[in-house]
């Protein structure tokens, strides 16, 4: 069901424990997705949204959804609806995800900075938000109204003031909710108060965000997690628009010792699993005993789960594995090399490993702090940098949708003071007429 990546004793003497030191990143089970290939699918589907606007969407919600729709955004009374209609306990659930979340995310917002540089001259630092984002949640195998409160929390924490959410279209022929996104998905837009939402999935949607249509304006930011062609139009599109990453499946990485249950291991493997066949499952343990109990828990568990063949294929293929280690200092190493998605560590001295992790998108520390936690409740945020980008990209945050912007303030007498600097500066990238501007403003120049 899962393969085994035996790595002992390929480590040089001193190398394990740093960031990857050592470590030959080509063994390890990784996912394969090519954006490449996608970016040359995905183009003429965003040329087309490009010129064609709506009429372009509505074509490709037949095409791809399988849905006739008559227009592209949700009613507001369909938003309305969906939240009077869901079931109480996942209201309560989303209501308590939600209030966790801005619990993280309020205490992320930044303060503008003055810093005194000379008698009479100051650089400020202001932190803007972004005035215009387009939220994405994917739909497809599953239904996410736990990306709408992570995307969306730390965008109005943030202060954004217009905020779209787009998600793709379903085919509930017969139903209210025909050509609609899922009604959970509406639900949780409601009840966090955004009354702007789209029925548009894929390429197309972040094309949409991109260059606007008649009925949705354009965008200077798009955040969310999608497919791979999601993924290619970002790639695609960067410039155009601002995007938080170019996330593609899921991934659990979990290093684990003696100490570790089983159980717990396996479960976890699989809740990361059933998300997609293209989901990431690895295990990294330097015990052969517990890699042996994990095969047979995983056995079981999925025999008795819901969605059996997804979780067998994802667990099959060549992005999932257990890495055999010697030790936890050579996991280490093996677990900041791979840089995953999201990081168990289930060790002794749980807490001491996790702070020597370089590399991850979050760490979740011990045996009571699982990924699911994480994906709904923790308030932490779920939407992490993927494919080993953990090892320069950071997940979404309060952070991502706000702008740095320097606002510098000089006197007279401090600009006089540096004049000369700036002239030497110039003359010596043979710019002279930026130590002219400086002087222009002076009754004296600087001596050449």
């Amino acid at each position: 069901m899962i393969s085994r990546i035996d790595l002992r004793g390929s480590v040089p003497s001193g190398a394990a424990g740093a960031p990857g030191d050592g470590i030959d990143r080509s063994l390890l089970p990784r996912a394969e997705l090519d954006v490449e290939a996608a970016l040359e699918k995905v183009r003429p589907i965003c040329d087309d949204v490009r010129h064609r606007g709506t009429r372009a969407l509505i074509d490709y919600a037949a095409r791809f959804d399988g849905c006739t729709l008559d227009r592209i955004r949700v009613p507001a009374e369909s938003l309305h609806r969906a939240l009077d209609g869901l079931d109480p306990a996942v209201r309560a659930a989303l209501e308590e995800s939600v209030r966790r979340a801005r619990i993280v995310h309020r205490d992320q917002r930044r303060t503008d900075s003055t810093v005194r540089v000379v008698p009479g001259g100051t650089v400020t630092e202001r932190w803007l938000p972004v005035e215009r984002v387009g939220l994405y949640v994917p739909g497809g195998q599953a239904v996410y109204p736990s990306s709408v409160v992570m995307n969306v929390v730390p965008a109005q924490e943030a202060g954004v003031g217009s905020l779209a959410v787009s998600s793709p279209p379903q085919s509930a022929p017969g139903t209210e909710w025909d050509g609609l996104p899922h009604p959970t998905i509406l639900a949780a837009c409601a009840l966090l108060d955004v009354d702007e939402v789209y029925a548009a999935g894929g390429a197309q949607a972040i094309a949409m965000f991109a260059y606007g249509t008649e009925d949705c304006r354009p965008a200077q930011l798009v955040t969310g997690p999608g497919n791979v062609y999601v993924a290619a139009a970002k790639r695609l599109l960067k410039g155009r628009i601002g995007i938080d990453a170019e996330a593609g499946p899921t991934e659990i990485a979990v290093l684990a010792d003696d100490t570790a249950d089983a159980a717990h291991v396996a479960a976890d493997l699989i809740s990361q699993a059933e998300h997609d066949t293209l989901a990431a499952a690895v295990l990294v343990t330097p015990s052969e005993a517990l890699a042996g109990a994990v095969e047979q828990e995983l056995k079981a568990q999925v025999a008795a789960t819901r969605h059996q063949e997804r979780i067998t294929e994802a667990l099959a293929g060549r992005q999932s594995g257990i890495v055999l280690v010697d030790d936890v200092e050579h996991g280490l190493a093996v677990v900041n090399a791979y840089a995953a998605e999201h990081l168990e560590i289930q060790t002794e001295d749980a807490a001491g490993v996790a702070a020597r992790v370089t590399n991850a998108g979050a760490v979740f520390v011990g045996a009571y702090a699982p990924v699911s936690l994480g994906d709904y409740c923790a308030g932490s945020n779920h939407v992490l940098p993927t494919g080993g980008c953990a090892c320069h990209s950071s997940g979404l945050s309060v952070q991502s949708f706000l702008r740095g912007v320097h606002v510098v303030d000089y006197s007279r007498d401090a600009l006089a003071e540096v004049t000369h600097h700036v002239v030497a500066l110039a003359e010596a990238e043979d710019l002279p007429a930026h130590g002219a501007a400086l002087e222009a403003r002076f009754d004296w120049k600087v001596p050449r």
